[in-house]
């Protein structure tokens, strides 16, 4: 089942808040490069990749949740560190593509 699998990644509370803000219509951020979003990413994700999070951080400004993501969960959870630090508190880190394909998939 898709929450044991987040537990296992995210630890139990983390995965649930994940899947709530996930159900509830977060913002999805993709913070590849605009290259690798080229390539492929999944519905409704926006891209701001890590290295322009600061720089775009107004476009967040009124978002309920948001929740980033990258190819293996590492740069994600670097502009996860960069939003928190600018005031953001419901940013998420979804992990990596493939992690986030199976949550939205249904």
């Amino acid at each position: 089942m898709i929450i044991d699998f987040l537990k296992k990644i995210f630890g139990s509370e983390d995965s649930e808040k994940l899947m709530e803000a996930i159900t509830n219509g977060a913002t999805l951020i993709d913070v590849r490069s605009k290259g690798e979003f080229a390539s492929g990413s999944i519905k409704n994700a926006v891209n701001i990749p890590l290295n322009e999070i600061s720089n775009q951080k107004n476009k967040l400004k009124n978002k309920e949740n948001i929740v980033v993501f990258c190819r293996s969960g590492m740069r994600s959870k670097q502009a996860q560190s960069i939003l928190k630090q600018a005031g953001f508190e419901n940013v998420f880190n979804g992990g990596s593509l493939q992690n986030m394909k199976k949550l939205t998939t249904n």
